[in-house]
């Protein structure tokens, strides 16, 4: 039989339509998939949860079938059940959220944060009328806020303590908590391989980690000596220590409950919190430091801290006495909570120490920039500790980010084996938190040393030393003129990384050292710096030409380094600041202008001359001709661009901003008896704002004719910019939408209210409040629009669920383009 002559199938279950089961072809699919069972795509909907075809994209439709029987119009008495089970439902429905919510964001936090409270005001009495505290009234507000703050802490605390046991478990126990006992993982080894390191990842600089090979396992937790071999009975080793997760694995929201959360947060303020901090307490009264320790301003951070350090000394102390005592359990017991306390502090100093020392470092050698001192800092210190602590942690951490952002760039460019010295964040055997379990404190406490001292070398090398310099030559220059705050610009990546190529290529050649910068010819360097996340491991040692005097061509080559650094320090420190002022003179004259502004102005236009001047060099090749058409594009492309940003970045927030201070500001701030001026900069800012709201809200939002527009524009970009798109589909319609909004009650209060006769004083109530009535009215229509429609839909639910029989699938009729619900097709039997 021919294919012509071949009955239609089903696309799911491959058998033919009858009268039963009849086919139909409900999406634009032809050939062989285009006729299906109803029954096969329901199915088949239910298991794929989707409404379209996979294949076409087109959304199948069903059009219902109702019983005989029902009526043109549904009974009022239906409605007004269907009405009260609904508002029923509603009514549960809220209920239910607004206890949960009452739980959570009310009961919970406000107990957790009286405990925490009571616990730490030392007094017998703040116990026993701890059950009428959590009945207070007082500070209401604030307590609940505070304990969100606390049941944030406590839950992170859990997790990380849950996620610690997961490291240990997975990643293998140091040995010394391993001794005589199976290893938890098969074939595991104790310590994580010496990766290469990166600054910043566990802010530390480690001089011999790949050099030396790791040890292949810790002798005792930071020289205890190892325990004997156990002679208790066999539970003691099978006994795991590591089992105290079993509670962790019943934490699901559907068993949960707010008791359980509020004992949790107890039992972690108790363990975490308390007894460290009275542990640090005693011993700070006991020494006779509490004035040292109330001077810094963080008394209750200091000492629980320092209760940590104790503890963990306390704990070594007691895991060399249960292994000389040989008790195995309470050995292992110790050796946990050893770890614990290890890498929390571990954290602590590498997350918040580091970086705040690397602010304040920052801070201090730049004061002469900003005609500061030391009395200054000391100042802002005393009046908000806080604050000050915060924002030098802050620069700290952005310092070592960039910092340990520069060193992956280097690795694209330099050579596998270079930065011997320094940790890969890319390689997938680094795992700081194996190296906090697994090595020892000495050697963490050396890379903190020598972290301390390479961040705080390069900042000397580039920043006190050029202010130093810029003093020297440029008396006048510094200092910078700060009292406002702005944005700095950012910085082309791909830019930077070709001019470290070429200051290492021209170096490497000058000293000889090409080959051992350099990976060998042919093989790319971003490939090579890839293949570590692709292929699943580092790259390995490559050879090179080693020339005579390799060590000290390597010391002229740090030298080299040095010296460029200073030289790039001083051109950043000067040269955009100088372009900067030359640029803002011909505008502000000779006032006073904020050095971020000279700053930033001076930093784009230096961007735009070195961008227009590789611009031009990588199109001369191409000849003149060629010039001139790239010429005329961006010509044309520039202009385009300029006439959208009038458009989008101009009228519109400056519309929408005058729009909002009618409509909100001015009849909440200005009387009835006064004059409201309008200043278009502050209008147009507000507007920008705005309007960056409305956009972000609109592109998260459900999709219409505004949320497709922008996602168009946000497709075509800059180069493919479609204006004549921009301005039918975006510009004009939401201009027109804010002049309407602007001018029609206007013409409303000017035009048509003095043609009723109205008194002076209606007048200008008319003309001052007009704009939020207005605006109340089209909210109200729309909430009126809303609640009908809700209607509608509450009108079909209540008819399907009384009436509706069934549905069947609708065909889709290629022709003209139509749906026919009437033809179904089936073969004969």
């Amino acid at each position: 039989m021919d294919t012509a002559e071949e009955a239609d199938i089903c696309r799911v279950c491959r058998s033919e339509g009858s009268q039963d089961k009849p086919l139909f072809h409900p999406c634009v699919c032809t050939g062989s998939i285009k006729f299906i069972h109803q029954e096969c795509l329901l199915q088949w909907l239910k298991h794929s949860r989707k409404e379209y075809c996979e294949l076409c994209k087109h959304r199948f439709a069903f059009t219902p079938i109702y019983s005989p029987d029902m009526p043109s119009r549904l009974p009022v008495q239906d409605i007004f059940a269907g009405l009260v089970t609904s508002i029923g439902t509603a009514i549960r429905y809220w209920f239910h959220y607004t206890l949960v919510a009452f739980a959570w964001l009310g009961v919970v936090p406000l107990t957790a944060c009286r405990i925490y409270k009571c616990l730490f005001t030392g007094s017998v009495s703040s116990l026993l009328t701890l059950p009428l505290d959590m009945l207070s009234t007082q500070n209401l507000l604030a307590d609940c806020l505070q304990g969100c703050f606390v049941v944030t802490c406590t839950l992170c605390a859990f997790i990380s303590l849950v996620w610690l046991r997961e490291q240990i478990v997975h990643g293998g126990a140091p040995q010394w908590l391993e001794q005589n006992q199976p290893p938890l993982v098969p074939n595991q080894q104790n310590g994580p391989a010496a990766a290469n390191e990166v600054p910043g990842a566990n802010a530390g600089v480690n001089a011999e980690a790949a050099a030396e090979a790791p040890a292949p396992a810790d002798p005792a937790p930071d020289g205890l000596p190892p325990a004997d071999p156990p002679e208790a009975g066999q539970e003691d080793l099978n006994w795991n220590a590591l089992e105290w997760d079993r509670a962790a694995e019943e934490l699901t929201w559907e068993r949960e409950h707010v008791f359980w959360v509020v004992s949790l947060n107890t039992l972690v303020i108790l363990v975490f919190a308390f007894c460290p901090y009275h542990i640090g307490h005693f011993s700070v009264v006991g020494l006779g430091f509490e004035d040292y320790i109330k001077a810094s301003h963080f008394d209750g951070l200091v000492t629980t801290i320092l209760g940590y350090i104790l503890l963990a000394g306390n704990l070594i102390l007691f895991h060399a006495f249960a292994s000389l005592v040989r008790f195995q359990r309470c050995r292992r017991l110790v050796g946990v909570f050893y770890i614990v306390v290890k890498v929390s502090l571990l954290v602590v100093m590498e997350i918040g120490l580091f970086p705040l020392i690397c602010g304040w470092w920052l801070d201090i050698c730049s004061l002469e920039m900003f005609d500061a001192t030391l009395k200054d800092r000391k100042q802002s210190f005393d009046s908000a500790p806080g604050t000050t602590m915060f924002l030098h942690w802050l620069v700290g951490m952005v310092y070592v980010f960039y910092f340990a952002s520069f060193i992956l760039l280097l690795r694209e460019v330099l050579r596998p084996g270079v930065l011997w010295f320094l940790r890969n964040l890319n390689d997938p055997d680094f795992n700081p938190v194996q190296e906090m379990i697994h090595l020892p404190i000495y050697r963490h406490l050396r890379r903190f040393i020598l972290s301390v001292v390479v961040f705080g070398s390069i900042v000397l090398l580039m920043l006190w030393l050029p202010i130093r310099i810029i003093k020297l030559l440029f008396p006048n220059f510094l200092p910078y003129n700060v009292m406002l705050y702005s944005d700095a610009p950012g910085h082309t990546r791909q830019w930077l990384k070709r001019l470290v190529h070429a200051w290492t290529f021209t170096t490497g050649y000058m000293l000889d050292l090409h080959s051992y910068l350099f990976p060998g010819l042919g093989e790319g360097l971003h490939a090579a710096h890839q293949a570590i996340l692709q292929q699943g491991g580092p790259i390995g040692f490559q050879a090179y030409h080693r020339p005579v005097d390799f060590s000290l061509k390597i010391v002229l080559l740090v030298v080299f380094m040095c010296v460029t650094l200073l030289l790039a320090s001083l051109l950043c420190l000067t040269l955009p600041v100088f372009a900067g002022r030359w640029l803002m003179s011909f505008w502000m004259g000779s006032a006073m202008v904020h050095e971020l502004y000279t700053a930033a102005s001076g930093l784009y236009i230096c961007w735009l001359s070195i961008r227009a001047a590789t611009v031009v060099l990588s199109w001369m090749p191409q000849g003149r001709t060629i010039i001139l058409i790239k010429v005329h594009e961006w010509s044309l492309m520039i202009l385009k661009t300029l006439v959208v940003a009038v458009l989008l970045a101009g009228v519109i927030p400056l519309l929408l901003g005058l729009l909002f201070e009618l409509v909100i500001v001015a009849p909440l701030r200005v009387q009835l008896d006064q004059t409201p001026l309008f200043y278009p900069w502050q209008d147009w800012a507000l507007g920008v704002l705005h309007a960056k709201i409305i956009a972000a809200i609109t592109l998260m939002g459900p999709q219409w004719w505004l949320k497709t527009v922008i996602e168009q524009v946000y497709a075509n970009g800059i180069r493919n910019i479609d204006l004549h798109f921009i301005v039918r589909g975006l510009a004009a319609p939401v201009i027109c939408v804010l002049l309407l909004s602007l001018t029609v009650p206007y013409t409303i209060s000017i035009g048509i209210t003095p043609l009723l006769g109205v008194t002076p004083e209606m007048q200008t109530l008319v003309e001052r409040r007009i704009y939020p009535l207005l605006m109340m009215v089209v909210i109200l229509l729309a909430i009126l629009f809303f609640q009908i429609r809700q209607f509608k839909r509450l009108y079909e639910h209540i008819k399907n669920d009384k009436y509706l029989v069934g549905q069947r699938l609708v065909n889709y009729e290629r022709k003209n383009g139509r749906r026919m619900s009437t033809s179904s097709h089936s073969s004969p039997s």
